[in-house]
C-alpha cells in the first residue's frame, strides 16, 4: 500500500474559499496599512514644525512604547468584547488621537505630544490580536495558514504604498499625514462594525478577572511556547536590521541612495508576487518545518550582507535570501499562537504580538550600536543569533514526544 502525499493547496483555490467576511478583515488591514505614516514620518514630521533630532527620538520610543502596550491590551479586550468590538474600538481610538496630534505638535507643548503619540501606538497596534483570531476562526483549518500570508501580503502592500501616498501628502501639508492615517482609522472602524461578524468572547470558566489571571498562568507556564516567543523576539531584531544597519552600510560603501530603494522594492516585489505560492507548499508541512527553515534562510541572507564585499549585486542577492525565509516561516509563525484552545487563544495571539514589538523597538537600538561597534561584524552577530533563533523555534513548535505507558 504506497502512502498518497497531500498535493498544496492552490493559491486561486484559497482564494475562492476564502470566506467573505475575512475579505472585509483584510481589505480593512489594507485601508488601515495605507496610512500608516506614524512611524516612518514621525522624525521628518517633528524635525519640520522645529523640534530637536533628540526630541524626535523620544517621540518615536513613546509610539514604540505604547505599540507594545496595544499587544497586550488588544489581547485583553478580544478575551473581554470578542475580536469584532476590540477592531472597532481600537480604530475608533486611534483616529481621535491622531487626528489631535497635529495640535501638540508645538515645541512648547512636547510633554503632551509624548503621550498622545504613546496613545496612538497603543491604540493603533492594540487591533492586531483581533484580526488575528478573528482570521483564525474564520479562516477553513486547511488554508489558515494561507489566511495569514494574505494578512501579511496586504500589510506589505500598504506598505509599499504609503509612502507613495504621503509623498503627496506632504507637497500640501504635513498635517495631512496624521489626518489621513485617522481618516483610514475611521474607515477600518466603520467597515468593521457594519461588515465583520460580532463574535463573543471566549468561555471562561470564572469572573472575568480570574478568568484572564488563569490565561496568563497557563500562557507562563507553557515553556515551549516561550522557547516560540524567544526565536519571535531575535527573529524581529534581526529583521529590523535590514532597515537600519543596511541603510548604514550601504551608505558607508559609497552606493548611492537609489540602491537601498532597489532593494526594497525588490523585497516588497518577491513579498506580494511570491508568498501565497510559497505558502500553499510550506502550509502542508508541521509547523516547525517551515519556521526552523525559513529562519535558517533568514540568518543566511544576513550574514552574506557581511560578505557581500561591497557588490550592489551580492546586496539584491542576499536580499532575496532574506526574504525567502520570511516568506518561508513567516505566515506559519504567525499563524501558530493562533492555534491554541480558543479559552486562552487571545492572551498567547497578545503575547506573540507583544514579543514581536519588543523586538522591533530594541531591533534599532542593538542594530546601531552593534553597527558602531563592529560595522560589517553586525551582520555575522545577526547571523548566529539567527541560527540559535532557528533553534528555538524547533523546539518550542515541535510536536512534544508521546508519553510511553507500560503496563504494570
Amino acid at each position: 500500500m504506497t502512502a498518497t502525499i497531500d498535493k498544496p493547496a492552490g493559491v486561486l483555490a484559497a482564494l475562492r474559499r476564502t470566506p467573505t467576511p475575512v475579505r472585509y478583515l483584510l481589505g480593512g488591514v489594507l485601508i488601515n496599512q495605507l496610512g500608516a505614516f506614524v512611524q516612518t514620518f514621525t522624525v521628518l514630521y517633528l524635525i519640520f514644525h522645529g523640534f530637536s533630532a533628540g526630541q524626535a527620538g523620544l517621540a518615536v520610543t513613546a509610539y514604540s512604547a505604547g505599540s507594545v502596550l496595544g499587544g497586550l491590551a488588544g489581547g485583553e479586550l478580544v478575551h473581554r468584547i470578542g475580536p469584532r468590538a476590540t477592531i472597532t474600538a481600537a480604530m475608533l481610538g486611534s483616529a481621535s488621537v491622531l487626528a489631535v496630534v497635529p495640535l501638540t505638535a508645538r515645541p512648547g507643548m512636547f510633554g503632551a505630544l509624548l503621550v498622545a503619540l504613546l496613545l496612538a501606538g497603543l491604540a493603533t497596534q492594540a487591533y492586531r490580536p483581533a484580526v488575528a483570531v478573528l482570521l483564525s476562526d474564520l479562516m477553513p483549518d486547511d488554508i489558515r495558514i494561507m489566511g495569514f500570508s494574505m494578512m501579511r501580503i496586504a500589510l506589505n502592500l500598504g506598505a509599499a504604498l504609503s509612502p507613495l501616498i504621503a509623498a503627496g501628502l506632504i507637497l500640501v501639508d504635513w498635517n495631512l499625514l496624521l489626518w489621513f492615517d485617522a481618516a483610514t482609522a475611521l474607515a477600518y472602524a466603520i467597515l468593521a462594525r457594519r461588515l465583520l461578524p460580532a463574535g463573543r468572547p471566549a468561555p471562561r470558566t470564572g469572573p472575568a478577572r480570574t478568568g484572564s489571571r488563569a490565561a496568563y498562568g497557563i500562557l507562563l507556564r507553557d515553556r515551549r511556547f516561550g522557547l516560540f516567543l524567544a526565536s519571535v523576539f531575535l527573529g524581529s531584531i534581526i529583521y529590523v536590521q535590514y532597515t537600519v544597519a543596511l541603510p548604514l552600510k550601504i551608505s558607508s560603501e559609497g552606493h548611492p541612495t537609489s540602491l537601498y530603494s532597489a532593494v526594497l522594492i525588490t523585497a516588497s516585489a518577491v513579498l506580494i508576487l511570491c508568498e501565497l505560492k510559497i505558502t500553499s507548499y510550506v502550509s502542508r508541512r508541521p509547523g516547525h518545518v517551515p519556521a526552523t527553515a525559513g529562519t535558517v534562510l533568514m540568518a543566511l541572507g544576513v550574514a552574506g550582507f557581511g560578505v557581500s564585499g561591497g557588490s550592489a549585486v551580492a546586496l539584491v542577492a542576499c536580499t532575496v535570501v532574506f526574504v525567502l525565509g520570511i516568506m518561508i516561516n513567516g505566515p506559519t509563525m504567525f499563524a501558530y499562537p493562533a492555534t491554541f484552545p480558543p479559552a486562552v487563544r487571545a492572551h498567547y495571539v497578545s503575547a506573540h504580538q507583544t514579543t514581536f514589538g519588543l523586538g522591533m523597538a530594541a531591533g534599532p537600538l542593538f542594530g546601531v550600536a552593534a553597527w558602531v561597534a563592529l560595522g560589517d561584524g553586525v551582520w555575522w552577530l545577526c547571523g548566529a543569533l539567527g541560527l540559535l533563533a532557528a533553534v528555538f523555534a524547533l523546539l518550542g513548535m515541535s510536536p512534544p514526544a508521546p508519553v510511553e505507558r507500560t503496563n504494570p
